[in-house]
């Protein structure tokens, strides 16, 4: 299936008429994939894919501002703002698909005025032949059903949002868990399971005589009766659950009261007290602390200026010392050359032109460390290393003595605050008035609960005897009709039953094996870490993924960078277009979100050029920008390229062509 023409028609921010061109085709010969088309948030992207959802799908379509709407509120939702209210608004989707080995091609056309009447759009099917088969329009429904399932659509035509919400969400939301449900079948197995039992039902009662009949009949009029009692039943607990909540919400009002009067705190007075008496021991506890550090280094805190001029000036004396330790070393190892020179075979001049030279050399390497001023502190080692340590336990007394300063002032504010709270007490007679206001409300509601669990109980009990009678129902019917026809019939369906669930077992199963080696290599293709993952499994009944090392252990998501998680979840999307074996187009609204730059650029040169033969993508210029843009040209990715130029001030997209943002 390959979409080739968009027709758009004062549909949303498209004034007038506007055609873009889906033809990935650049000549008879050469096909390029991408479809690039750029706007700004607010100009009219994702509006364009609503317009395919909506041309394909009708009242059925998922489109992104629809929400709780009516179709006929959505449709008038759509129409543009600027235009006169009787005039048309159309969308017209053109795509070609292969039918009996053959390529067709169909456009697809809904329009509507504003307040469409009954509510509905007007839809047409054009074919080759430039004639409208009204049979097709009919059953348009079930048609487009077996080209692209409404089930998997999303598969295939999404957005970043859903992206980001697929990326965070250890569950698949309900939009992709109803697509791989779809997928592999699984609402088909359980329709045919629906099916077999109303066949069981109606045939049960289809082949029964007039006996059993009546006999059915007296067993229905009861469950029915038990069924209108256990609604009247329901209702009454519904009236006693708003009773508990009003007064449990008047109980909370007394004890809101109790609190606020002080009739909490005049209960609490003695343990009050108590915690004043501790307070007042920690504080005394702390101060005595304190005087510990002011009896120890802590004094030294008034003069850190000259204990840090002390601790340079000895450290720059002892580079100096061992400057010169060096330096008489070196004159020394001098000597003993002009010592040996001497004693060999050369002459005087030579020895005394080498001995000027080690003099110049010696005065040159050390020109620059000789001391300008003479040493005073003479500190040696030991007492060096004594002061850096006094200066380290300085500034450990220091943050010490802060934090017994803030433990000292919350344990005088804690003081304060309970010496108001005692001064807050209520008087023994009002203490009173509260605590039999408070009980009072009290005993209300446990008196109401009482009620409501009574009720509660006669509930699940008529819940049981329903479940009895219906029990009973099924008994009777299957032990005393005795049609050869119908115990087939009834013997047959439980064994398709049988074979439906142990099918849907084994299809899944199946399914998700396969789909676990698609994803798993999807994710491994646009990932930049290949060790980081060796296995994808995927739960048979939540669908959600768990990954796994090369060690068979399990790789928590939050391990995962935010671009990481975007790019699992978009290889899960894959992974489920790959094996859903439609070959169709894709389309993707806000393509990169919050991926880094290496992520980006493997979404851009693997996955967009290889995602289908089609990819209709659109992007904003913060998404798909100019070194990404250039990429795809570079590649030959790109068929076409469109530009949604909004003008803020008539609130109106015009499409571009030929054109994007560089």
């Amino acid at each position: 299936m390959i979409f080739l023409e968009l027709v758009l028609q004062n549909f949303g921010p498209y004034s007038g008429k506007q055609v873009i061109n889906l033809n990935p085709k650049i000549d008879e010969e050469n096909s390029h994939p991408i479809i690039l088309l750029g706007g700004m948030n607010g100009g009219g992207k994702t509006t364009l894919m609503d317009a395919i959802r909506l041309a394909l799908y009708g009242p059925r379509a998922q489109c992104s501002t629809r929400g709780n709407l009516s179709y006929s509120d959505f449709l008038n939702q759509c129409v543009n703002n600027k235009i006169d209210p009787v005039t048309d608004t159309r969308i017209e989707l053109l795509f070609e698909h292969i039918e009996n080995d053959k390529p067709i091609k169909y456009r697809v056309v809904r329009s509507w005025t504003k307040n469409p009447k009954d509510g509905k759009d007007t839809l047409g099917i054009l074919g080759d032949s430039d004639t409208w088969p009204d049979a097709l329009v009919n059953i348009w429904d079930e048609y487009i059903e077996n080209l692209l399932p409404l089930g998997i659509s999303n598969l295939f035509l999404f957005d970043g949002e859903q992206v980001k919400e697929l990326a965070e969400q250890e569950i698949p939301p309900p939009v992709v868990v109803d697509a791989i449900r779809g997928l592999l079948g699984l609402e088909l197995a359980d329709r045919l399971a629906v099916d077999l039992d109303i066949l069981v039902n109606r045939k049960l009662k289809e082949v029964g005589n007039s006996k059993d009949l009546a006999n059915l009949e007296e067993i229905e009029t009861r469950l029915t009766q038990q069924q209108e009692d256990y609604q009247i039943t329901e209702e009454k607990l519904e009236t006693l659950k708003n009773q508990v909540e009003e007064l449990e919400q008047k109980h909370q009002e007394a004890f809101d009261k109790f609190i606020s009067e002080g009739g909490k705190i005049a209960a609490e007075r003695n343990q009050l007290e108590l915690q004043q008496d501790t307070k007042t021991a920690e504080i005394e506890q702390v101060r005595q602390l304190m005087c510990e550090l002011a009896a120890d280094v802590l004094p030294l805190a008034l003069i850190p200026n000259l204990l840090t001029q002390a601790q340079a000036q000895g450290e720059k004396e002892f580079r100096h010392q061992q400057v010169q330790i060096s330096k008489d070393l070196l004159i020394e190892r001098d000597q003993r050359l002009l010592t040996w020179l001497t004693q060999v075979e050369i002459s005087p001049i030579q020895v005394e032109k080498i001995q000027s030279f080690l003099i110049q050399d010696v005065d040159s390497l050390y020109a620059k460390t000789l001391q300008t001023e003479a040493p005073w502190l003479l500190a040696d080692d030991e007492t060096l290393s004594q002061l850096d340590n006094l200066i380290y336990h300085l500034q450990n007394s220091k943050l010490s003595a802060k934090e017994k300063l803030a433990i000292l002032k919350n344990k005088e504010e804690e003081i304060h605050t309970l010496e108001r709270q005692v001064q807050t007490a209520a008087a023994p007679e009002d203490y009173t008035k509260l605590c039999d206001a408070l009980e009072a409300a009290q005993n209300q509601v446990i008196e109401a609960k009482a009620n409501y669990e009574t009720i509660r109980r006669r509930l699940a009990e008529l819940e049981s005897i329903i479940a009895k009678s219906k029990k009973q129902l099924s008994e009777y019917t299957l032990e005393n009709i005795k049609h050869k026809n119908s115990e087939h019939i009834i013997t047959s369906a439980a064994k398709v039953q049988n074979t439906l669930k142990i099918f849907r077992e084994k299809l899944t199963l199946r399914k998700l094996n396969k789909l676990e080696e698609e994803v798993k290599n999807c994710f491994l293709y646009l990932l930049h870490k290949s060790d980081l993952v060796h296995r994808i499994t995927i739960d048979t009944k939540t669908f959600s993924l768990s990954l796994y090392d090369l060690n068979g252990k399990p790789v928590p998501k939050h391990r995962l960078s935010a671009g990481e998680k975007q790019l699992l979840a978009i290889a899960f999307l894959w992974g489920l277009a790959k094996v859903s074996g439609h070959r169709l187009p894709v389309a993707i609204d806000t393509p990169l979100g919050r991926l880094d730059s290496s992520h980006r650029s493997n979404l851009v040169e693997r996955y967009f050029p290889s995602a289908s033969h089609q990819v209709i993508l659109l992007s904003t210029d913060t998404e798909i920008g100019k070194k990404e843009v250039e990429t795809l040209r570079e590649n030959e990715a790109i068929a076409r390229e469109y530009l949604l130029k909004y003008d803020s001030s008539t609130r109106q997209t015009t499409v571009i062509k030929n054109q994007y943002f560089w």
